[in-house]
This record gives structure tokens, C-alpha cells and sequence, in this order.
């Protein structure tokens, strides 16, 4: 138990550490704190520009409180939770295969920094869509991961900011189900997963900003705002209840497996979820959601 809380503790100061170093020094290009801020002026610059929506405000319903969203889920919620339960889980896994006579290497198909980095890079990104394609499309089918979800999912006009409003319980999800097939893969460098993030946070931007590109024949491979407009709509078929264009950054999972679906221009088609009406609307309330509904 002590080795536990010697990880959580050390968990904390590391992290508090790593946030005030990304405040204070600005000389490395993935310094993800002013990334984010760097990614999100230009993209809304864009909406400024290109509005899709020309009577959205620029200061459309929920922005500050998106933009809060945003800093507290990439930064606040490793401090307060996310990091220490992260490497906890990760040594009580370990030690659970320690026990079978196993450790995490012996999952490891092959090492990406075998590889050429662009190669190697290429992998990580797709195995890492991919499967956060699959785990977003659990949220959608079941009930109680996607209580969780409607918090994402209660935005009512999109905006930049709105790829990042979702419930602390999301990522819990999504890293618990992406720590076995990255551990496959093998080691990475650091840098070069921040090309990876970087790319990932801005194509994430950009689905949600209020914008009207498809990329023409890239549409098929990347998401994009018309695409993922549909994935908010409120009323949907009964074809497709269980939601559509689950993709994350690359929309060609749903291509290839028959979840893509935009029937028309749904540049004013209403947003959110049947329900929703009662949904909280304060930052508080939300996160304590579905505990106290």
C-alpha cells in the first residue's frame, strides 16, 4: 500500500512541477499549454473569418464556459485526479502480471522506435484513432458510459472551444481502454507524440468550429465540420440511435465500417440530445452528473 501512495504522491509534485514549467518557459515548441492557446486563437480566428453560420455570435451560447472546459479537462483535471489514478492503475496492473510471471513487454509485438519516425509516428496515430474511435462508440451504446457523455453532447451551437467540454469520466475511459494496444506498439519519444497531439487537437478544433469545409476528397479520410456536425444532431433515425461519424480525427473508420452518415447540408439542423432541455447547464453540475441529476 505504501509503494501506492509514494506514486500518488510523487504523481502530484511531478505534475504540479511539469504545469509550471509549461506557464513559465515558452522556448520549446511543445509546450502544450501555449499550443493549446496558439491552436484555439487561430481556429477561432478562422470562424471570424468563415463563418459558417453567419448569425452565430462570436461569442456564440457557452463560450466562456467551453473555454473553461478546455483549460480545466487538458491541464486542472491531471492535477486533480487523472495522473496519480493513471500511474496507480498502471503499477497495479504490472503487478497483477507480476504475479502471472508476465510484465507489459511481454504484450509488445514491436518497438516504433525501431522504425523510421514517420513510420513509427503513422502507427501510433492510427492505432490510437482507431481505438478511440471504437471506445466512442461505446459511449454512444452504453447507457451508463453514456450518461457520462451527454455532457459533450449537451453543446448547443458548436464552437471551437466545444471539443474539449466532456466529463472527467471520459478520459478515465479512454486511457484505461488505449493502455494495452499502445503497450503493444512499444516506446515512444516524447516530441513526436506531441506532432501527433498537436495534429489531433487542431483537426478536434476544427470539427467542432463553426466552419463549412469538407476537404473534398479528403473528407473521406479526415474529419471535418460538416461531417461532425451530424455526430451532434439532436434527432437522428431510428437507423442510427445509437449515433453516427464516430470519428476522432480520421473520419475513415466510419467510411469503413457503414457508421458515416450526412444527409443533407446540417449547417442549421438543431444540436444536442433527447432530454436535454433538463440537462444542467453549470460547469458544477455537469461534472457531478449522473450522480446528482
Amino acid at each position: 500500500m505504501e509503494k501506492y501512495l509514494d506514486i500518488i504522491n510523487k504523481s502530484y509534485t511531478g505534475y504540479w512541477n511539469y504545469l509550471k514549467h509549461e506557464l513559465v518557459d515558452v522556448s520549446h515548441w511543445d509546450n502544450y499549454f501555449y499550443g493549446l492557446i496558439a491552436i484555439s486563437i487561430i481556429v477561432w480566428l478562422l470562424e471570424m473569418a468563415f463563418p459558417w453560420r453567419k448569425n452565430q455570435a462570436i461569442f456564440r451560447k457557452d463560450f466562456w464556459l467551453d473555454t473553461f472546459y478546455m483549460f480545466f479537462n487538458f491541464f486542472l483535471l491531471n492535477l486533480i485526479v487523472l495522473i496519480a489514478l493513471s500511474n496507480t492503475a498502471a503499477q497495479f496492473f504490472n503487478d497483477i502480471l507480476g504475479v502471472l510471471g508476465l510484465s507489459i513487454s511481454s504484450f509488445q509485438w514491436f518497438d516504433v522506435d525501431q522504425l523510421p519516425t514517420v513510420l513509427g509516428l503513422l502507427v501510433f496515430f492510427l492505432v490510437s484513432d482507431f481505438v478511440q474511435w471504437n471506445t466512442h462508440r461505446l459511449l454512444h451504446r452504453v447507457p451508463f458510459l453514456w450518461n457520462f457523455h451527454k455532457v459533450h453532447h449537451s453543446v448547443k451551437q458548436m464552437g471551437f472551444a466545444a471539443h474539449l467540454r466532456y466529463h472527467w469520466m471520459e478520459p478515465v475511459v479512454y486511457k484505461s481502454l488505449l493502455y494495452i494496444p499502445i503497450a503493444i506498439i512499444g516506446g515512444f519519444d516524447a516530441q513526436d507524440v506531441a506532432i501527433v497531439h498537436f495534429f489531433a487537437l487542431t483537426v478536434g478544433h476544427l470539427n467542432h468550429a463553426n466552419l463549412g469545409w469538407d476537404y473534398g476528397i479528403l473528407k473521406y479520410i479526415f474529419n471535418n465540420p460538416k461531417m461532425h456536425i451530424w455526430h451532434h444532431a439532436k434527432a437522428l433515425p431510428d437507423s442510427v440511435k445509437f449515433g453516427i461519424n464516430f470519428g476522432i480525427t480520421l473520419s475513415l473508420w466510419d467510411y469503413m465500417f457503414k457508421t458515416n452518415y450526412i444527409p443533407h447540408n446540417g449547417r442549421d439542423i438543431e444540436l444536442g440530445f433527447k432530454g436535454d432541455e433538463d440537462f444542467p447547464q453549470d460547469f458544477i453540475s455537469q461534472e457531478l452528473y449522473p450522480l446528482k441529476k
